[in-house]
């Protein structure tokens, strides 16, 4: 029980410094902190716990390797922002993907839907003036243009490996990649379906482009689309289809977007000096310290004990677990660090890898995100769409809805 009291004192920490603004990754650095103290975790625990981690588990699930692996991933999708922009990739992507769509309905959800594969921090206001001037033309309101913006971006992240949770996830879990991305594609459909259903089909008309685009017009927006979209779609190939480490996948991007399109070698610094993102680092480093005091100061153990005496049903525990968490903090990668280690014992049991129940986890997790008004992609959203946060929720809360039932369906069906 105190190892409890421990864990959500620290969270309730991590909550009062989002809340005075405090950067993310400091906060939760911070937070790992307090928790470390609370446990009595000590320096030589602590290494203690790394070298049986060394002995006891394979390379890559290690936390110094998930450290420099998924670090070397978010720093590096910054560079690969860094030099579509400087290519002028960028400014061609979104007018190309409204050019492939007739219907101003299917492009609002494209836009943000297409522009999510790249998560950069901030990076829903790449696709924010676009998503207004789109609506504004055919008079959608403001709330429900942010909802769009807000939950489309989001959709892949149950399954794209530029987002650092599914690589993490895998490492945790020891499973591959294309096992756990067809275990959470329900997640991704369901979402996109819902959201075309809840957030396009009610509120908007469906009205025709102006006038349609020419045939070279289309081929001039495929060619821009394809320049734009290969890296992203290179990396996940090899990530999924071939076991290449997320990391070396993105940099193999980076060198042949940059051969390509015959870069200047002395502009190369220039591009890369993008990685500095301190702020990203330290959340990794947060995330996966908390980790670590929950496995050295013998909190797993404790919390799983707690509640299998309350003998709540383990569907519920699953789920609402990361669903607080996440809704507390608006955090991806800091929520599946805190809460996977206590859901590996409802995961794996007997020996038995349940799937089915860990995507019922991420769906847990994917609802608290959609309504986590500390989640900084939707007081951008808000910010920028010059509406409430709570209408915002409202308009995506339907869609949310339906993805935590596909993820309760995955858990009892598959």
């Amino acid at each position: 029980m105190y190892a409890l009291g421990a864990i959500v004192v620290a969270l309730l920490v991590l909550v009062a410094l989002l809340r005075l603004k405090i950067k993310i990754g400091l906060s939760l650095v911070m937070a790992a902190g307090v928790l470390a103290v609370l446990l009595g975790v000590t320096p030589q625990a602590m290494w203690a716990q790394l070298v049986a981690e060394w002995r006891n588990r394979a390379l890559t699930q290690t936390t110094p390797y998930l450290f420099v692996s998924l670090a070397s991933l978010l720093l590096l999708v910054n560079v690969v922002g860094e030099a579509m922009g400087q290519i002028g990739l960028s400014s061609r992507l979104a007018p190309a993907m409204q050019g492939l769509f007739r219907s101003r309905r299917v492009a609002l959800a494209v836009v943000p839907l297409m522009m999510g594969m790249l998560p950069t921090p901030g990076g829903i206001m790449l696709s924010a003036p676009m998503v207004r001037e789109a609506g504004d033309k055919i008079g959608v309101e403001r709330s429900r243009l942010a909802a769009i913006n807000f939950f489309f971006r989001h959709q892949w992240e149950p399954i794209w490996p530029l987002f650092p949770a599914i690589p993490l996830i895998q490492s945790m879990l020891g499973v591959s990649a294309g096992r756990l991305v067809g275990y959470h594609l329900v997640l991704t459909v369901t979402g996109i379906v819902a959201g075309v259903v809840f957030l396009l089909l009610v509120g908007i008309p469906p009205r025709r482009h102006e006038q349609g685009d020419s045939k070279a017009g289309l081929g001039s927006h495929t060619k821009d689309f394809v320049h734009a979209f290969w890296p992203i779609a290179f990396t996940a190939v090899l990530y999924i289809g071939l076991h290449v480490p997320p990391a070396v996948a993105i940099l193999l991007a980076i060198l042949g977007l940059l051969l390509l399109h015959r870069v200047d070698v002395r502009r190369w610094p220039g591009i890369f000096k993008a990685a500095k993102e301190p702020d990203m680092v330290l959340l990794l480093f947060g995330a996966l310290w908390f980790k670590l005091n929950l496995e050295a100061g013998g909190a797993v153990g404790s919390v799983v004990d707690f509640f299998a005496q309350l003998h709540m049903p383990v569907a519920s525990i699953v789920f609402l677990l990361p669903f607080l968490v996440a809704a507390s903090t608006g955090v991806t990668t800091g929520t599946v660090a805190i809460t996977y280690p206590f859901l590996m014992a409802y995961i794996v049991r007997d020996g038995q890898m349940d799937l089915g129940m860990e995507t019922l986890a991420f769906a847990g997790l994917q609802f608290g995100l959609a309504i986590s008004p500390i989640h900084l992609c939707l007081a951008l959203s808000a910010s920028y769409f010059q509406t409430s946060l709570l209408r915002i929720i409202l308009k995506v809360l339907p869609a949310a809805l339906c993805i935590a039932a596909a993820g309760l369906a995955a858990a009892v069906l598959i």
